[in-house]
């Protein structure tokens, strides 16, 4: 395990770049799926690592508590290196009830994710539908808990998505999230 921190190609008010990719589910995921959504969160996530283990509960209660908000995981790590990683493997964990978002999609090509400048994981976007289109509003920890075992006190990402639900600027300084590094191909 290699720990990261973030450092995104994109900055406050950039509109979210375009995807499609798979979901779990057997759909086919745009920005257009989410259209109807006030707010996007895009976690660069994986099942390996225990840093994005660790954030499984809070993202699956942030997906059921906010109606308005679509939360999605996207997983772009190297599947041969990685086995617990594959698509299969993200489609038994989401069976299984462990990971429970409104979408988890998997990046293959690892295009979305370089497109994004996703780092680690896992490594979060929060997103707000600006006159029809989703801009980066905070990108940043999910939480104050640096390490898997460490107990959160706040929560960073529930300040940011309450303020975009209340039509505020979202006023949060953005530390770099936490995590594993992303496990790119390397053929």
């Amino acid at each position: 395990m290699v720990q990261m921190e973030s450092d995104s190609n994109l900055a406050a008010g950039d509109v979210a770049p375009d995807f499609e990719l798979p979901g779990v589910d057997g759909e086919t995921y745009t920005l257009d799926s989410f259209a109807d959504d006030e707010a996007l969160l895009l976690v660069f996530t994986c099942n390996h690592c225990p840093y994005a283990q660790a954030k499984f509960d809070l993202l699956n209660e942030l997906a059921a508590e906010y109606d308005d908000v679509a939360v999605v995981g996207i997983n772009p790590n190297d599947a041969a290196e990685y086995p617990d990683d594959s698509f299969e493997a993200m489609k038994e964990w989401t069976e299984e009830g462990r990971i429970q978002y409104d979408a988890y999609l998997r990046d293959e090509s690892q295009a979305v994710t370089r497109e994004y400048g996703a780092v680690c994981t896992p490594d979060p976007f929060l997103f707000a539908k600006e006159d029809g289109e989703f801009r980066l509003v905070y990108q940043g920890r999910l939480d104050d808990a640096l390490n898997p075992e460490d107990e959160p006190t706040r929560f960073h990402i529930r300040e940011a998505i309450d303020a975009v639900l209340a039509g505020e600027d979202v006023d949060l300084e953005w530390e770099p999230s936490r995590g594993c590094s992303i496990k790119w191909k390397t053929d």
